[in-house]
Formats: C-alpha cells, sequence, structure tokens
C-alpha cells in the first residue's frame, strides 16, 4: 500500500463518480481503508431516531467516504486538478508541491 498523499483540510476536486467536477475540503482521511470524507461531496440522507442524549428525531444528511484515487488536490495558482510531489527544502524539510504549477501545498 503506498502513502496517501491527501490529508485532512486539503482542497480537492472530485475526478470520478456522481459528485464529479465538485470542490470542497477533507474533513477526515482514512489511510488504512484508503478513503476521505469530503464536505458537500457524496451526501446522503439517513432517517434518525430521537435518544435520551437530546438528539431530535428527523432526516439528517451525511457525508459519506470516497475513494482518494477519485479525488485530486487542488492547484493553489490554476484551480484545477494537479497531482502531488514531495521535495525537501533548503533547510531540510520534506514538503508537498503541485506538479502542475510548482506551487507548495
Amino acid at each position: 500500500m503506498t502513502k496517501m498523499k491527501i490529508k485532512k483540510n486539503d482542497d480537492v476536486i472530485v475526478i470520478a463518480g456522481k459528485d464529479k467536477g465538485k470542490v470542497g475540503k477533507v474533513i477526515q482521511a482514512m489511510p488504512k481503508e484508503n478513503k476521505v470524507v469530503v464536505a458537500g461531496v457524496n451526501q446522503v440522507k439517513r432517517h434518525q431516531k430521537a435518544d435520551a442524549m437530546g438528539n431530535k428525531a428527523g432526516i439528517i444528511t451525511k457525508n459519506l467516504p470516497i475513494d482518494v484515487s477519485n479525488v485530486a488536490i487542488v492547484d493553489p495558482k490554476s484551480g484545477k486538478a494537479t497531482k502531488v510531489g514531495f521535495k525537501l527544502t533548503s533547510d531540510g524539510k520534506k514538503v508537498r508541491f503541485a506538479k502542475k504549477s510548482g506551487e507548495t501545498i
């Protein structure tokens, strides 16, 4: 298994599936399952019962996980999908950069 290049709080664009073209922020990254949860993407409605904790009954909207292969990082310069690369800075830190523009993420 390869290391996931997408992290929490990254801006991503969906490149495949029913929500293709949508842009959102990664809420949760699940590297073991190779999935990410993106705000506003892959949403479903679920019926919820009221419980003793004070949660009300009703229909709630949930964001379900989407496979990491179906999303790509948004290039900070152009706003389009890009691949992620790694490079070492002059002070020895490893940083991620957008391959299209060369800007650090």
